[in-house]
């Protein structure tokens, strides 16, 4: 799991609007994200509104946020930068059977002094620090500027080949920690925002967006096969769900568009329904044949003292109960073909005859 923030780019108006220079868009609304390192799969996402107004700054806001996404998963290993990384954090991940790896502020107190020194030790140098569940390491990159890394993973201090000798901990780290950035490229490629002066629409495009591009996560685990060696895929599977999610709403529509591109379609759409229809209607049952047309009866029902309004503004409303005509026979109470119809006629203007 990777843990980062999210920036959907918006300069209108919006009380709790972002400033970030080192995004791309450097204005929007920030969101908290915890998607998977591997596919960017979306696990939760939480807004973030601005601090709150009746209290003070809130204290271990990255701790909080870590603990929020991460709630309900168990045996994973979230990859975060050095805004939510801390010592207590660790012990708290550890407490819901889950592991942590990412990179430290040189300004945390929990650090012991031999692993900020950075003057006398050699380029491309590690330095490690056990405690009985966490492992520090300081990774010497460049003459003055070495990087700390915390980790509830890595037990030993193992030291890759290759020629900058970086630690394992930092190649895990890197190979996890762009699983948010990766969200957002792929969800900016292939997007459904528009231009809007309204903060709550963006954030509902932003949730269309995450969520298409989860739903083909899932599909590709499900259909792996699908579509072979083509690049266009996830372009693909947005149209057809595109197509899926409008085509109920075409069938339905009762009148056609304006522009003769969009009532071809719309026409196609209904005749192709029109057609299958028959077809269904055929093969069904003889029971649901029955069971539908009693309900076309009831609910095509005229009523028994036959109203006819003369008047356009004449207002004419019943209540039709259907009673057994039987249970009225017996009683000897009404007319066996009494269906109980009751009128109430509420005229505007103009006459009305029975």
């Amino acid at each position: 799991m990777t843990v980062d923030k999210q920036l959907v780019p918006f300069r209108g108006r919006c009380p709790f609007r972002q400033y970030i220079p080192s995004k791309p868009a450097k204005y929007g609304i920030k969101s908290w994200v915890a998607c998977d390192s591997r596919s960017s799969y979306a696990w939760k996402m939480q807004v973030y509104t601005g601090k709150a107004t009746s209290r003070g700054p809130e204290k271990n806001q990255g701790m909080r946020v870590v603990l929020d996404l991460t709630k309900g998963l168990s045996g994973h290993n979230a990859t975060c930068a050095n805004f939510f990384t801390s010592y207590e954090l660790g012990q708290q991940v550890l407490e819901r059977n889950f592991t942590m790896v990412g990179t430290v502020r040189k300004n945390k107190t929990e650090l012991p002094p031999e692993l900020l020194a950075s003057k006398g030790r050699q380029v491309l140098s590690s330095r490690f620090a056990f405690m009985p569940t966490i492992t520090l390491v300081s990774y010497l990159a460049k003459k003055s500027k070495n990087v700390l890394l915390l980790s509830t993973l890595h037990t030993q201090a193992d030291i890759s080949d290759r020629h900058d000798r970086k630690p394992a901990v930092i190649l895990d780290y890197n190979c996890n920690k762009g699983g948010v950035d990766n969200l957002d490229k792929v969800v900016g490629t292939y997007s459904c925002r528009r231009m809007t002066a309204r903060w709550p629409l963006v954030i509902f495009h932003n949730i269309l967006d995450v969520s298409s591009y989860n739903a083909f996560v899932i599909w590709q685990e499900f259909k792996p096969n699908w579509m072979p060696q083509k690049r266009n895929k996830r372009r693909v599977f947005l149209e057809q769900l595109g197509k899926a999610l409008v085509k109920p709403l075409i069938q339905r529509r009762q009148h056609l568009p304006r522009t003769e591109a969009a009532s071809a379609l719309v026409k196609a759409v209904q005749s192709a329904t029109a057609r299958q229809q028959p077809e269904e209607s055929a093969t069904a049952p003889a029971t649901d044949r029955a069971t539908a047309h009693r309900r076309r009866t009831l609910r095509h029902t005229r009523c028994a003292a036959g109203v006819r309004n003369t008047s356009a503004k004449a207002v004419h409303t019943h209540t039709v109960t259907l009673v057994p005509s039987g249970r009225l026979a017996k009683t000897g109470q009404g007319d066996p073909e009494d269906t109980g119809c009751r009128h109430n006629t509420r005229t505007t203007g103009g006459l009305n005859e029975k």
